[in-house]
């Protein structure tokens, strides 16, 4: 059976990179593009890379339409949009995957000091999965609301889970120093990320527990720790379009070697097609899976400070966003996981 799937705010960079990747899926196809701003206009004129992909043209959507006419709906948009689409969407039987934060945090009241908004849906939340398919496969079979991971959270959570679930390290004290390419910004005009203020410069922001990520990082890590946990998360700015490259720093519980450390990872990732754990002394680098929905990781061993550090690398708007929502939407559904995101192999150079 085709899938008829509805994508709202396609316009966005994670919106046209679901576009890219959905259009080479055997089993989708693409009925409704949204984008009120663009609306009217043909999605192949806004973004001419999709000539010959799609004839769609960009319009504004309702949760009605959506509903009526697709079997899944991706929302790429801002958050606090998401859970104003939900219920008819829901309601009808279809699919949701959220690329946003509305659904990702499980408590109302958390989303709200962090996102400085109500939540205007807290009565979907218990029906929300959280889509991290390499943590928490088995929840997401047959769900209908699939919150999709932050682009940080996923690479801090892929970096820690085999330490974490083996109790190899402290729950107190792990950082994590993030650095993230321009497009993590999206596509809007700020002065932040024009070109003259980012150019040959590299800046850190939110620091200090403020950026939005942190409660679902630390969601995330204590859902695997089995206790809450506190983490120190410094995302940075880097002069490039795509990607995010984390070092995370935790302090060891016992003597651990960096060869053990490598055979843990590759372990614990063994039969998962989207991570790939280097070899010792092998450290990852965010060319290496631009365009991909994969996730390098390297790690290594300081003796001398008894800290295993773990460098985990993603494409933001891949693993980061789109491929992994494409992956969850494989899962809900009961298809082969790597659908459609076989051909998104890593770009070099």
């Amino acid at each position: 059976m085709t899938l008829r799937v509805g994508i709202a705010g396609a316009t966005g960079y994670s919106g046209v990179e679901l576009v890219r990747l959905l259009s080479h899926h055997p089993r989708v196809q693409i009925v409704l593009v949204g984008a009120d701003s663009q609306a009217g206009q043909p999605l192949d004129r806004v973004h001419p890379h999709l000539s010959g992909l799609t004839g769609l043209q960009a319009q504004t959507l309702t949760a009605e339409q959506l509903a009526a006419e697709c079997d899944v709906v991706f929302t790429a948009l801002p958050h606090g949009h998401a859970m104003a689409l939900a219920g008819p969407i829901l309601s009808a039987r279809r699919t949701l995957v959220d690329l946003g934060a509305d659904f990702r945090l499980r408590d109302p009241e958390t989303f709200t000091a962090w996102y400085r908004q109500p939540h205007t849906a807290p009565q979907l939340l218990d029906q929300a999965v959280y889509g991290l398919p390499e943590l928490f496969r088995d929840r997401i079979p047959g769900r209908r609301l699939i919150a999709n991971p932050g682009c940080y959270p996923t690479s801090c959570a892929l970096a820690a889970a085999p330490l974490l679930r083996e109790k190899l390290v402290r729950t107190r004290g792990i950082v994590f120093d993030s650095k993230s390419g321009v497009s993590g910004a999206g596509r809007g005009l700020a002065l932040g990320v024009h070109y003259a203020e980012v150019n040959e410069s590299f800046k850190a922001y939110s620091i200090a527990g403020t950026h939005r990520h942190t409660p679902e990082i630390e969601q995330t890590l204590g859902d695997l720790a089995g206790l809450p946990i506190t983490v120190s998360f410094t995302p940075h700015l880097v002069p490039m379009t795509r990607g995010i490259l984390t070092t995370a720093y935790f302090d060891l519980e016992r003597d651990l070697t960096t060869e053990q450390a490598v055979e843990l990872f590759r372990d614990a990732y063994a039969h998962e097609p989207f991570i790939r754990v280097r070899p010792v002394g092998d450290l990852p680098a965010t060319k290496h899976v631009t365009g991909s929905n994969r996730c390098d990781l390297g790690v290594q061993v300081d003796a001398r400070t008894g800290k295993v550090v773990v460098i985990s690398v993603i494409d933001n708007l891949v693993k980061g966003a789109a491929g992994q929502a494409v992956q969850n939407m494989n899962l809900a559904l009961g298809l082969p996981e790597t659908m459609g995101l076989e051909s998104a192999n890593p770009l070099f150079p």
